[in-house]
């Protein structure tokens, strides 16, 4: 294909942020190159696939049947020990586990139909500069290397970005704000219409094993860990499937294996400079309770998109101007994002024990009390049952 040589716009990262990011900047009238390293967009897939009703509101997009693979109705906690669980069946818990080869592809199709021109198997391999200003990138393709100029360059290339660090942004993730994802795809798995959410620190330290149903007898079911157990995520989750769940998965068949890195930490300080930002999970804008990303990703696009293209309006690309970008992002989801990072390090600091009584003490209404940040009446229950949890959950309450 013919490419031009000079774009208003170029988005490194065809996920699901990527790609609305591009058709958002495209609809606004900007010209946009989205660019994908990967040969095929939404492969290989790297997540559990789950995404909620709720997370969705606010970004102008429907679902198509063709992109997912089962709704889910809620979802159920369940305590270590495997005798107690909570069922949650509220608005945010509804949602769909996607089927993301098809929905990732379908999100890069809208953004192509928009006016974006689209580059797969590409490769950026460095950003140029015009002194400290990002005025395009050098890409490795098919058809060797090409230098592309642009006026703002927008990284959402993931978890394992570079892009950032190429425009001298520290994207780095630590262990401890990182998480590791394992899973396989099954089948001969019962399933109903709920996500499962399993808590164990012997076999998910810091995180949770999982079951999202795909179909009624098909599942993906993984672990996340932290970033310190990585290597022995496989381990842990052969574990569990053998062990507490065998009678559960006694006929169950693998019949994919998926899994990745997931920052868990705040979003990263410096969004934004002259001629580029950096979002989505490249930026690190992950749930730190769940590790989900996926609409996270898809509002940083829309909102990255709409001021990058309104910037070229403007006619100005400069930090000052696109800092807007992280103002905005700020105010609104990183707010909540924080709090729930409070939630995730109270939460590490509970033993197995721990969770089992406050699992068994806990109801439908405190979990989605919980699910919209309303943390003191959950944390006086909780704490009247087991007082001696006070130093590790009471600084929730305030």
């Amino acid at each position: 294909m013919n490419y031009s040589s000079e774009y208003d716009i170029i988005v490194v990262g065809a996920g699901p942020g990527g790609s609305m990011a591009a058709k958002t900047a495209a609809e606004n009238g900007s010209k946009v190159l989205l660019i994908e390293r990967k040969k095929e967009i939404g492969a290989p897939v790297r997540c559990g696939e789950g995404i909620g009703l709720e997370s969705l509101k606010g970004i102008d997009i429907e679902i198509p049947e063709k992109s997912y693979s089962f709704q889910i109705g809620g979802a159920k906690l369940v305590s270590p020990d495997i005798q107690n669980d909570i069922v949650v069946k509220t608005d945010q818990t509804k949602g769909y586990v996607l089927d993301r080869k098809v929905f990732d592809k379908d999100l890069a199709i809208q953004a192509g139909r928009a006016g974006a021109e689209i580059m797969v198997k590409s490769q950026v391999i460095e950003l140029l500069k015009n002194e400290n200003k990002i005025i395009g990138i050098k890409v490795e393709t098919d058809d060797g290397i090409k230098e592309i100029n642009s006026k703002i360059v927008i990284a959402m290339d993931g978890a394992e970005s570079t892009i950032a660090r190429m425009a001298g942004l520290n994207t780095t993730s630590d262990l401890y704000n990182s998480d590791t994802g394992y899973e396989y795809e099954m089948v001969n798995v019962s399933c109903d219409d709920l996500i499962e959410i399993y808590f164990s620190k012997e076999y998910a330290p810091r995180g949770y094993l999982w079951i999202f149903p795909k179909s009624k007898d098909v599942a993906n079911v993984g672990v996340g860990v932290g970033g310190k157990e990585a290597p022995y995520a496989k381990e842990y989750l052969d574990k569990w499937i053998n062990g507490p769940m065998k009678e559960r998965f006694k006929n169950a068949q693998p019949v994919a294996i998926k899994g990745g890195l997931i920052p868990v930490g705040a979003s990263r300080e410096q969004l934004v400079a002259d001629g580029f930002m950096v979002a989505g999970t490249a930026a690190h804008q992950v749930d730190p309770i769940h590790g989900g990303g996926i609409a996270l990703a898809m509002k940083a696009g829309v909102l990255a998109g709409k001021i990058a293209a309104q910037a070229i309006k403007d006619n100005d690309y400069s930090k000052e101007r696109l800092m807007e970008f992280q103002t905005k992002w700020n105010e609104t989801e990183e707010k909540k994002l924080k709090k729930r990072l409070k939630l995730r390090k109270a939460l590490e600091m509970l033993n197995d024990e721990d969770l089992n009584v406050v699992i068994s003490s806990l109801d439908d209404e405190d979990i989605e009390k919980l699910l919209e940040g309303n943390f003191p009446p959950v944390v006086t229950k909780v704490l009247s049952k087991r007082p001696q949890l006070l130093k590790a959950i009471g600084g929730l309450i305030k």
